[in-house]
């Protein structure tokens, strides 16, 4: 994995595409064992979440239904500490198991704003997946019930996370460089 360049900022190699899936694939069968005869809902939150929802779809082994929602709250590589629901939720919810599909929980204060929305449709159940966790930076509490990786609170590009609309294409995690 080489040092790349996105916009003006330098990127050095974090996490390799083969360990991001063999984590995914770990939590698909946590997933699957969890939720055996339930026919769960996933609901991925776009854009960053587009590739982590692909693959952990794909590992699923238990009859499974995926929608899509897209919340932003980034301008460049912070947050703006602003929700916007840009594409909402149109399908029924009450009386489901539903996992949201989150690609990274920093602040927190995404799905802080978004869960209780969903709460008050009534699902029979409501969890967290992430793929990415950055501990040292929440500051609103949300739950995470299934997590691939914490990290540092450094700002990461690749696999689905972009930095100003670049990068999400990246097969791999990029991490800021710390020259940057």
């Amino acid at each position: 994995m080489p040092v790349i360049k996105v916009h003006d900022k330098t990127f050095v190699p974090y996490l390799p595409e083969a360990v991001i899936l063999e984590k995914i694939k770990e939590l698909a069968v946590e997933i699957d064992k969890d939720y055996a005869g339930k026919k769960p809902l996933f609901i991925a939150v776009l854009n960053g979440s587009f590739m982590f929802a692909a693959d952990l779809f794909k590992s699923v082994s238990i009859e499974a239904e995926i929608s899509f929602i897209k919340l932003a709250s980034y301008k460049g590589t912070k947050s703006t500490g602003q929700v916007i629901t840009a594409i909402g939720l149109d399908m029924d919810i009450s009386g489901r198991h539903v996992v949201i599909l989150e690609d990274i929980i920093d602040t927190g204060k995404t799905l802080h704003e978004f869960l209780p929305q969903l709460l008050n449709q009534h699902p029979a159940s409501l969890k967290v997946a992430v793929l990415l966790h950055k501990p040292e930076a929440t500051v609103f509490e949300v739950p995470i019930d299934y997590c691939c990786f914490s990290i540092p609170n450094k700002f990461v590009l690749g696999y689905g996370l972009d930095y100003d609309g670049l990068g999400r294409n990246i097969r791999e995690l990029y991490q800021l460089s710390e020259e940057a």
